[in-house]
Parts: C-alpha cells; sequence; structure tokens
C-alpha cells in the first residue's frame, strides 16, 4: 500500500499557552520567595563565617539552610514544567503553521521560500545543544511568529510591540541562565579557592608555630555570599521579565493562529445589478411615416 501523508489539521493552543503561563508564574513567584529567604539568612551566614554564633543559633541556621531545600527542589520541578508545556506549544504551533500553508485553511497564507530555517526536530533539540542553544531556539520561535502573522497585517511579527517581546523574551531568558550557571559556578569555584587558601595557612602556621589568622579569609566568605544573593537576586527578575515576554508573546500567536484557522473567509459580495441598457435613439428609428413628394401634393 502506498505512503499517503497525514494531511496538517489544526490543533487549538489556547489550553497549553494558559497552562504555561501559570506555570510561569508559579515559578517567578517560587523564585520570589527563595530570593528573600536568601537575603533574610545573610546576616546569619555573616556571623557563622566570623565564628559568633552559639551553638544554639548554629543549629538553627542549619536548620533554616536545610529547609530551603525542598523550596529549590519545587523551584527545579517547576522549571522542568514550564519547559514541557513550552515545548509542548511550541510544537504544536510550528504544526499549525502547515495547516495554515495548506488548502484546508480557511484563508490559506502564501510566503515566498521556506518558511522555517530548521527541522522540526531542532525544537527540542536545539536546547540542549552547546553553542546553538544561544540562537537557534530563538531562530526557530521567530519563524514560528512569523509564520503565524495575519494575511492582512503582512510583517506585523517583525516591527512594534511583537518583536519587542520576541527579543526582550530571550535577551532575559538567555540571561537568566547565564547568571544562574555562570554564578553558581563561579561560587563554587570560590568556595575551592577558600579552602585551598585555608588549609595552605594552616600548614604555614604549623611550620612557623604562628596563629593562624583567618580573618582575610572570612571576609572573602562573605563577599562570596554578597555575591551569590546579588546574582540571584538579578537572575529573579530576569526570569519574571521573561516570564512576563513569553507570556504576551504566547497570547499573540495564539490568537493570531486561532483567527486565521478558525473565521471562515468573507462572503464573496454580490455586485449590485448594472442598471438596463437602453439602446440609443439612433439604433432604434421608430415607426415611419409616409413621405410625400412634391407631385402627390
Amino acid at each position: 500500500m502506498p505512503y499517503q501523508p497525514v494531511p496538517p489539521r489544526y490543533r487549538p493552543l489556547r489550553k497549553i499557552a494558559l497552562v504555561s503561563i501559570v506555570l510561569m508564574g508559579l515559578t517567578s513567584v517560587a523564585t520570589v520567595i527563595q530570593s528573600v529567604l536568601m537575603w533574610r539568612s545573610y546576616d546569619e551566614v555573616k556571623r557563622f563565617v566570623y565564628g559568633l554564633l552559639s551553638e544554639e543559633e548554629v543549629d538553627r541556621a542549619v536548620g533554616s539552610i536545610a529547609g530551603t531545600g525542598p523550596l529549590l527542589n519545587a523551584v527545579s520541578y517547576l522549571l522542568m514544567g514550564t519547559a514541557i508545556a513550552f515545548l509542548i506549544w511550541l510544537w504544536q504551533a510550528r504544526e499549525n503553521t502547515e495547516f495554515l500553508r495548506s488548502p484546508l485553511a480557511p484563508r490559506p497564507v502564501v510566503q515566498d521560500g521556506r518558511p522555517h530555517r530548521h527541522a522540526t526536530g531542532w525544537i527540542v533539540g536545539s536546547w540542549f545543544c552547546p553553542f546553538l542553544q544561544f540562537w537557534y531556539p530563538l531562530q526557530i520561535v521567530q519563524d514560528v511568529t512569523v509564520a503565524s502573522e495575519p494575511p492582512e497585517q503582512p510583517g506585523a511579527s517583525k516591527r512594534g510591540p511583537v518583536r519587542t517581546l520576541l527579543y526582550g523574551w530571550w535577551a532575559t531568558w538567555t540571561g537568566f541562565w547565564v547568571i544562574l550557571i555562570g554564578g553558581g559556578g563561579l561560587a563554587f569555584l570560590a568556595f575551592i579557592v577558600w579552602v585551598v587558601r585555608l588549609v595552605d595557612a594552616a600548614d604555614t602556621a604549623d611550620a612557623t608555630g604562628d596563629y593562624v589568622d583567618i580573618y582575610d579569609l572570612q571576609d572573602f566568605m562573605v563577599r562570596v555570599a554578597l555575591a551569590v544573593n546579588i546574582g540571584f537576586t538579578v537572575a529573579t527578575l530576569l526570569l519574571i521579565a521573561a516570564g512576563v515576554t513569553a507570556s504576551l508573546l504566547l497570547l499573540r500567536v495564539t490568537q493570531w493562529q486561532h483567527d486565521q484557522a478558525t473565521i471562515p473567509p468573507a462572503a464573496a459580495v454580490t455586485p449590485p445589478p448594472e442598471p438596463p441598457q437602453y439602446a440609443p435613439r439612433y439604433n432604434n428609428p421608430g415607426p415611419t411615416f409616409p413621405s410625400y413628394g412634391p407631385d402627390q401634393r
């Protein structure tokens, strides 16, 4: 039996778009709470580093830090859920653009050239490929947005608020991950440096019999803790901005596709009847009358 391709069909995006938006909001709220807890514990971290906490306060601080673990896990789970919902929306939106260009659409969209620069598999794979993940996902979302714009508004996706939403979302989303991953790596490296310097100072004190002065090392760790708090706060603000811009972009593209796929083309307007045409008088001589010559008078 010969292979017959499955005709494209339209998938409503409103529900999955709303699920994505809700998950973005919950992730932002959980991240804000985590940032507030980090700042509230900053004074205790300083006192802990300088050795100013009593044994009871140390136990309470350790319990407070351990209590933030479930919240961090919740943030991670919410991020994963948001990513899954967004990718489902993006995949279906990409398939809908194929329907909008097919004869099955109420108003088929006609555009020159290939509407998408990358194959369908890159919708998921582009987010996990090193280096490519910094621009391939942006191009995929941009192509879907361009392919979804209304025919009566050509170029609407490349100018004005839609362009601002697209690039604003990508800039804030990329900045969030750069700070989160890069800042976390730098903080871990700083901790390793602190441990190495502490061991080196202890070995030097044992060799010389001098007192180990670790005040500089303590001050170094306090600055690292402050940098971590600042970095996480900036990342939280970027995540909120990314969630807002992504939500507005999802709603815009979803509405564009919905309008094109569900609204039938305007009915053809029947032209008004033309007024009756009358033959010119010179083409209708009318009745003839006898003529009299001079000899008939």
